[in-house]
């Protein structure tokens, strides 16, 4: 397919910018090794080829980001990675308008998508910042005589992010700054599809004053992934991305005897009630659903509306899908681009065209769109009479696609999202607080939303899903990160005093 187009070596004379990875602060681009297509999703044109990172250069990076970590950025004071992490974020606003022109040409976003994307990044910067509160230690003095307990927090060593193509700053940056903060050298694998957010970030990280070789990007596809996860110099992997892909990142990582955290995929479900106040719920949706092209891993996939409210939320829904502008990202007044590639349009396309020989009802048809505009459009698409067992419902589209399902109760709806397997996100729309108790007491997500559209909480707290959503113990941010990122060392003292008797011999640890 187009979207994931996979050459040996770029074409002879090609005139088409050759990315590379960044080791050690310069760029390396074997001219010979296999490349990827970047494409402009708004033109379907390419723009660019990135270069895979082969296995040896795989080493390499590692190689010289342990020699970093070890000798200096491990060393470097708390005052000193603060000081770094705010000239940072001076430096990442100063490029405001070039990672947002990067977002739209490599993922489609619109512009305001983009930046607002840009705005949650920083927001995820801001919370890491609280790191010389975070990663206190604690203590416990005379534990018994003359014995003092204290906990430390260490960096585990060199780490690598692992990051998906709809969030080609946020993610890289989130995952990155808190690494950073807990004193570990990061070598960041982006999507070979949105490469150069990733290259520019980590340009701006070594000017902000991180060792160049304490901080790498590495191209590539599986291989390069499977090269970061078997080497041992590798001390731990975050991950996002699909579930399949999660899967196999925490059993290969695990296996290899590394910390691992991977985030997968979804099928996030809203819960509508007749008590619902029906205007707002309708807008929420729609943004919750068409926002970035349905290219969230909390985007509102599924509509569950109970009771009486299914007719008149279709209606609603219906009704404003068509003021949705759908367009190139850089139009003004684009709400809503296209998806990252041809393969993602035709998988869309294709499981529309199967939820309807499946009896699912499409109420709003986004495929007419696909060959009225250039590049890789779908447009929003509503589906009704959506159940268990249809190929919309059971499988995570990851595209401009609101699928309604239809239940009598609070309680079955509430069943029915148990039951999947996926538990990332899910909300309810309602006025009873009664209502609203109970389903965020009793649904299995991470992440749960009252009368709000995607459920993702401020940074200060920790993003991450249940079930099949996740592998792993840990968040992405707040107190997990920070967690996940250090290991704690346990120091037991006795100071005696000259004459005091020394230890007997029955078993009495530390005492």
């Amino acid at each position: 397919m187009a979207g994931t187009e996979v050459h040996a070596s770029p074409p002879p004379g090609d005139s088409v910018p050759l990315i590379g990875s960044l080791i050690g602060g310069k760029t390396v681009a074997d001219p010979a090794a296999t490349v990827t297509d970047v494409f402009d999703p708004a033109t379907g044109e390419v723009t660019g080829r990135v270069a895979h990172a082969a296995p040896e250069l795989v080493g390499e990076a590692v190689r010289l980001a342990t020699d970093a970590w070890r000798t200096a950025w491990r060393e470097a004071s708390q005052k000193d990675r603060f000081a770094v992490l705010m000239r940072l974020r001076e430096l990442l606003l100063a490029h405001r308008g070039q990672f947002v022109d990067l977002i739209v040409s490599e993922h489609g976003k619109s512009a305001a998508d983009a930046d607002g994307e840009f705005a949650r990044a920083l927001d995820g910067l801001d919370s890491v910042l609280s790191f010389p509160v975070s990663l206190q230690g604690g203590s416990f003095g005379q534990v018994a005589s003359g014995i003092d307990v204290r906990s430390t927090l260490h960096p585990l060593g060199v780490v690598t992010t692992i990051t998906p193509f709809n969030f080609p700053l946020m993610i890289p940056l989130w995952s990155g700054a808190v690494a950073l903060a807990c004193g570990n050298a990061v070598l960041n694998k982006p999507s070979p599809k949105v490469p150069s957010a990733a290259v520019l970030l980590a340009e701006l990280v070594h000017r902000a004053g991180v060792p160049a070789e304490a901080y790498g990007v590495l191209h590539g596809d599986a291989s390069t992934v499977d090269a970061l996860l078997d080497h041992r110099g590798v001390a731990a992997v975050s991950f996002v991305g699909s579930t399949p892909v999660a899967e196999h990142v925490y059993a290969r990582g695990c296996t290899a005897g590394k910390r691992v955290q991977a985030m997968g995929g979804a099928k996030n479900h809203l819960v509508v009630m007749p008590d619902c106040d029906l205007p707002f719920t309708a807008a929420s949706l729609v943004a919750g659903a068409y926002g970035s092209t349905g290219q969230r891993c909390m985007a509102a996939a599924l509509a569950v509306a109970v009771g009486e409210a299914a007719d008149a939320l279709r209606e609603a829904i219906a009704a404003r899908i068509p003021a949705i502008k759908v367009g190139p990202g850089r139009e003004p007044g684009c709400e809503m681009g296209p998806v990252i590639s041809r393969e993602s349009q035709r998988r869309i396309i294709d499981l529309i065209g199967q939820g309807e020989r499946e009896g699912v009802e499409v109420v709003v048809d986004g495929r007419p769109l696909a060959e009225e505009l250039h590049g890789f459009f779908v447009g929003p698409t509503l589906l009704d009479h959506v159940r268990p067992g249809t190929a919309v419902y059971d499988r995570e589209i990851f595209g401009p696609v609101l699928g309604i399902v239809r239940v009598d109760t609070l309680q079955e709806a509430i069943a029915l999202i148990n039951a999947n397997p996926y538990g990332n996100g899910a909300s309810i729309f309602t006025g009873s607080g009664g209502a609203a108790r109970l389903f965020e007491r009793t649904v299995d997500a991470g992440m749960v939303g009252v009368n709000i559209p995607v459920p993702v909480p401020v940074n200060s707290f920790t993003t991450g899903g249940w079930k099949a959503s996740a592998f792993g113990a840990h968040g992405l941010l707040g107190p997990e990160a920070f967690r996940f990122f250090t290991r704690a060392k346990t120091v037991t003292t006795r100071w005696p005093q000259t004459g005091a008797a020394g230890m007997g011999m029955a078993f009495n640890p530390g005492i």
